[in-house]
């Protein structure tokens, strides 16, 4: 099979290469790729921003195809179904964390693209028990973002309180699809994007947000939580700077720059920052669920296989509009 792989860590470069096709151990199914989204935490692996995972190593965590073996014992998953494979790929299931619903929090967890094979290739192989039934209505590359853009925002979505004004950090991927979550719950929407990025800015007023503005601009009224998704530690005291009494900052993603020290009063009056690791089964569970109901709409911006490393390069400059997706053709 085809396969893009990092062969070096920090080498921000992936090489193509010929591999076997991954076979099913019990427990497992082997998927016939058909998109992997293109993530930020791709792109801190690739980059050598995360501590070096497996090497080499097959990037990709968004991951749509159909079943295309099952291993002994998997009952659940049947040939040719639609699934998706997401970040987490592995947990003890022994663990007080595993024991208690919270497996993202496992210490023996292992994660596609990073530490298991993942879904720039043609073919992928995964736990069963971290595979997913897909909702109808989405192609191959439009359901790619919901398995970590959607997943892992929904999780940092859900942490963020229940407060009824919004706002979101970095309006990429994953803030791209909570903010139709948010708007169809009825909360009001404040997007922050880089300076000067119109158009970020113009996709989240088409998507509902209330404003959209530079993350260095005040919102018109304090925010009872905002979700950072832009790996800028400096947005945390921004953020806080604009909470109501009680407000929550939730750090969403995987890495993030050195957050600067902060007068210690915008964090008083109970205000809350706190991080998100990886997700749970319920939560993909629960957001797969309620997708097709908003209806979450992706906007993606499509590249070949062989085309890896550009859809990388776009990503790290700023230049996709939405999420980057791609499609593996057989």
């Amino acid at each position: 099979m085809r396969a893009m792989v990092l062969n070096q860590a920090g080498g921000g470069t992936l090489e193509a290469a010929d591999r076997e096709r991954p076979v099913a151990l019990p427990g497992e199914v082997v998927v016939r790729v058909r998109a992997c989204g293109v993530c930020r935490t791709d792109l801190h692996i690739v980059d050598g921003e995360l501590p070096p995972g497996d090497i080499p190593i097959v990037p990709g965590h968004e991951i749509v195809g159909t079943v295309d073996q099952r291993g002994d014992g998997v009952a659940d998953l049947a040939v040719g179904d639609r699934v998706g494979i997401p970040w987490l790929g592995y947990s003890c299931g022994e663990c007080a964390y595993c024991r208690g619903g919270r497996e993202n929090l496992c210490r023996l967890a292992r994660f596609t693209g990073y530490t298991i094979d993942g879904g720039y290739a043609d073919y992928a192989v995964a736990d069963s028990r971290y595979v997913f039934k897909l909702p109808e209505g989405y192609s191959d590359a439009e359901a790619a973002p919901l398995l970590c853009a959607g997943l892992i925002g929904y999780r940092a979505y859900r942490m963020a309180g229940e407060g009824k004004r919004l706002g979101l950090y970095g309006f990429g991927a994953a803030a791209h699809v909570i903010a139709q979550v948010a708007v169809y719950q009825g909360r009001e929407v404040y997007a922050f994007t880089s300076p000067g990025d119109a158009a970020a800015q113009q996709l989240a007023r088409e998507l509902g947000c209330v404003w959209a503005a530079a993350s260095t601009e005040p919102p018109p009224q304090p925010l009872d939580a905002a979700i950072i998704f832009a790996p800028v530690g400096a947005l945390v005291p921004e953020a806080l700077s604009h909470l109501v009494p009680g407000g929550i900052v939730v750090c969403a993603g995987i890495h993030m720059s050195d957050v600067p020290s902060f007068p210690y009063h915008l964090l008083w009056e109970e205000r809350v920052v706190r991080s998100v690791a990886n997700l749970t089964r319920q939560d993909a569970l629960a957001f797969l669920a309620l997708a097709p109901k908003v209806p979450v709409k992706t906007h993606v911006q499509m590249y070949d296989l062989a085309d890896a490393n550009r859809a990388l390069g776009d990503l790290r400059e700023g230049r996709v509009s939405g999420a980057a997706v791609l499609t593996i053709s057989h």
